[in-house]
């Protein structure tokens, strides 16, 4: 089954490129010249969207927020600036990762199978016909491994991808303190760099706005300072 990418890119140029590049590959392709042709574009079928920042009318950042208000698609940003805060910003609209112009194809590709295959694994179902729901139990919080499900005082919480990944990982390892490289690179499969702290630092704070009962004094996923995280 092929995959549907979701171009979103005010250059034609770069559009056209990244298009050919993604055909090439036996994605199947869609355009979108703004962010207000991206959220018309967006469907069910569509399983990764790459988004331009700056465009005219409407920016990249604000098209995310409005896609995470109706689908969970792993969202790969496109920036010509390289300073910290501009990605840490896309993550926190709901980025799932970010690449800075210009980019070679080869990195490009590398990101965009990376995020579908994570995307593919987490979305797919895990029962294989025998119920054998395993649950992780920790204080009010509930997390099922099986079928990828958190829940708070009998409340869903709807967690991203890497979210899930992340505090299963932690609640698997209770007390153990993770560091903030062994993270990286345990959940994003990639080599760990300087930048990459920025990421899991990101995805700890959207965690705990949505576990703790107040996220300025976490009482789950605690910061041992100087070591890392751990959970407990």
């Amino acid at each position: 089954m092929k995959n549907h990418i979701l171009i979103v890119e005010d250059d034609e140029a770069i559009r056209e490129g990244v298009r050919i590049l993604l055909e090439g590959e036996g994605y199947i392709v869609q355009e979108a010249e703004d962010g207000f042709q991206c959220l018309k574009k967006l469907s069910a079928e569509t399983d990764l969207i790459i988004l331009d920042i700056m465009m005219p009318g409407i920016s990249g950042i604000k098209t995310c927020e409005e896609i995470r208000k109706i689908s969970h698609v792993p969202v790969l940003f496109l920036t010509a600036k390289g300073q910290e805060s501009d990605k840490l910003i896309g993550l926190m609209a709901g980025g799932d990762d970010y690449l800075v112009k210009p980019f070679s194809y080869a990195e490009l590709l590398a990101r965009v199978k990376a995020l579908l295959r994570r995307y593919c694994i987490y979305s797919q179902p895990l029962n294989t016909g025998k119920k054998t729901e395993q649950w992780l139990e920790y204080g009010k919080l509930k997390l099922n491994t099986q079928y990828n499900e958190v829940y708070r005082e009998g409340e869903e919480i709807h967690l991203r991808e890497m979210e899930y990944r992340l505090l299963l990982l932690m609640m698997e390892n209770p007390q153990k303190i993770f560091s903030v490289k062994n993270l990286y690179e345990s959940l994003w499969e990639e080599p760990f760099l300087y930048s990459s702290g920025n990421t899991v630092m990101v995805h700890i704070r959207r965690l705990r706005t949505k576990i703790e009962e107040d996220p300025q004094k976490p009482e789950m996923i605690q910061t041992v300072w100087g070591k890392g995280y751990r959970f407990g």
